[in-house]
């Protein structure tokens, strides 16, 4: 597998951290603290006899060149498909309100998105595999369905059956550091309830959105 294809690869593709692998992307070991280029030889920040950083890194692009950038961006983070991205964007432009809001709407209402929210997963790629593997109830209906859309006043619960699972022996010391977004409360360490429309706050914005509709709108 080409450098470029690697998680920490697409948020060096990027040119900012998508936290794919949630908080290990927050540690001091992370690769793109160390190499915040691009990957391949075209993105090395090679120096230039006269000390300053060389010019690879910062190549035009075209302005296709960044909406597909962002595009990519934004199916690493949340760890989707091309048809799947394509499908929520094309459920988004016959709902009223702003289309890029309503994308982000739809993938934040994904139930893997919802677990890692709340803290159950360490990233979006291990709640998708906590949920593939039937760990959870959402209205005490079993669920696994990583893609399900929760709305308001859905609870999302870990299946009593599943509560001694060595995957959550320390859960109450990690949601004790876990943020929880203004949609989402949590009702014990093992329930956690959709209080509200699931969306992005400003600064949680991973990606240009606006570009992404615009590179579907062509």
């Amino acid at each position: 597998m080409q450098a470029f294809d690697s998680v920490c690869g697409r948020c060096r593709r990027a040119g900012e951290k998508l936290f794919i692998k949630g908080e290990k992307c927050a540690a001091p070991s992370c690769p793109f603290a160390r190499r915040a280029y691009i990957p391949g030889v075209h993105g090395t920040p090679a120096r230039s006899k006269s000390g300053g950083q060389g010019g690879g890194g910062n190549r035009n692009v075209s302005e296709f060149g960044k909406q597909l950038r962002e595009k990519q961006a934004l199916r690493a983070t949340y760890g989707i498909r091309e048809r799947q991205l394509k499908k929520y964007y094309n459920e988004a432009i016959r709902k009223k309100g702003v289309t890029g809001e309503m994308l982000i709407q739809y993938l934040e209402s994904r139930l893997d998105n919802a677990v890692y929210r709340l803290g159950y997963g360490s990233s979006r790629a291990h709640a998708r595999q906590l949920v593939g593997h039937g760990m959870f109830s959402v209205n005490k209906r079993p669920t696994d369905i990583p893609s399900f859309q929760v709305k308001k006043g859905d609870v999302i619960e870990i299946k009593e059956t599943k509560k001694s699972k060595v995957v959550f022996t320390d859960l109450q010391d990690r949601l004790a550091n876990k943020t929880l977004p203004i949609w989402l409360e949590r009702v014990s360490s093992f329930e956690g309830k959709v209080t509200g429309t699931p969306g992005l706050e400003p600064h949680e914005m991973p990606v240009d959105v606006q570009a992404i509709v615009e590179f579907y709108s062509r």
